[in-house]
């Protein structure tokens, strides 16, 4: 275990290995309390406020996608199905220990937080997806964000994004070498999470969906461009127990471009006041 640095609450760091010894997932942890699983979208993880937010009340676990760790891009090659994808995830919460955590997940991590509870309906107590993909209709097409030039994506996933959040968190390193292999980080974690997501019409999660019996609380920004706010209504009527919170002058990314009113949903939702 290792412990990292941060202005924020102390973050450990442990190697969980799964899948029969064949993979090696880094889980980031920080806080203490009730467990909770976050799982990140296809960019891969970032800690960011509103994870340190959440460890003040939670402990917070936050794996690392398999080709989204730095010094392990090649694990990705282990895994070939979505199935498998769900099993490992499974497996890394029994290993774990955590029992019936709270599980968050945005985007690409929301698809695969709806997955792993649809396929393990007693896994989570609450579950909680921000701007989720994973559905599909045709006059609703979700944007192809892995062949978004990286200069393009802000405007794509923020409503404002010369704002100070979109640059915040996609600002590339002055020194050209840094900034380059950001660059070629961020083209291999779209393409490690874009194996089990694209294409989006083919994956058939809707058929899937009423086995998620937790209740869930759905987060959108009414401004997304990646994935249209029209999907609330889909995934709201596929689930069981599901409350929406739309965010207005927000894109894709709520938990970053609008994190008070993200945060003010979740307390709500969880019960817990993480704002």
């Amino acid at each position: 275990m290792t412990t990292l640095e941060t202005t924020g609450p102390a973050i450990t760091e442990e190697a969980i290995p799964v899948w029969n010894g064949k993979l090696t997932i880094r889980v980031k942890i920080a806080g203490a309390g009730t467990p909770l699983l976050y799982l990140h979208p296809a960019a891969g993880l970032a800690w960011d406020p509103f994870l340190s937010r959440l460890a003040e009340h939670y402990t917070v676990y936050a794996p690392e996608f398999p080709g989204t760790s730095a010094g392990d891009p090649y694990a990705i090659h282990s895994v070939d199905h979505l199935s498998d994808i769900v099993l490992i995830y499974e497996e890394l919460v029994r290993t774990l220990g955590l029992a019936n955590p709270v599980v968050i997940g945005q985007s690409f991590g929301g698809m695969l937080a709806a997955e792993l509870t649809s396929a393990f309906p007693e896994l989570a107590a609450k579950v909680v997806l921000l701007d989720p993909i994973g559905l599909w209709r045709d006059d609703l097409p979700i944007a192809n964000w892995i062949a978004t030039p990286p200069d393009q994506l802000p405007a794509l996933l923020f409503h404002d994004p010369a704002g100070p959040a979109a640059q915040s968190m996609l600002a590339m390193p002055d020194d050209p070498d840094i900034a380059a292999a950001a660059t070629a980080a961020l083209v291999w974690a779209f393409g490690s999470t874009g194996k089990f997501a694209w294409p989006i019409p083919d994956r058939g999660l809707r058929a899937r969906l009423h086995r998620l019996t937790a209740p869930v609380l759905l987060v959108w920004g009414r401004e997304d461009r990646l994935a249209p706010v029209g999907y609330v209504d889909e995934w709201r009527d596929a689930l069981t127990d599901c409350r929406a919170v739309v965010i207005n002058d927000c894109g894709h990314i709520p938990q970053v471009e609008k994190l008070q009113e993200t945060l003010a949903a979740v307390s709500d939702f969880l019960g817990k006041d993480c704002s």
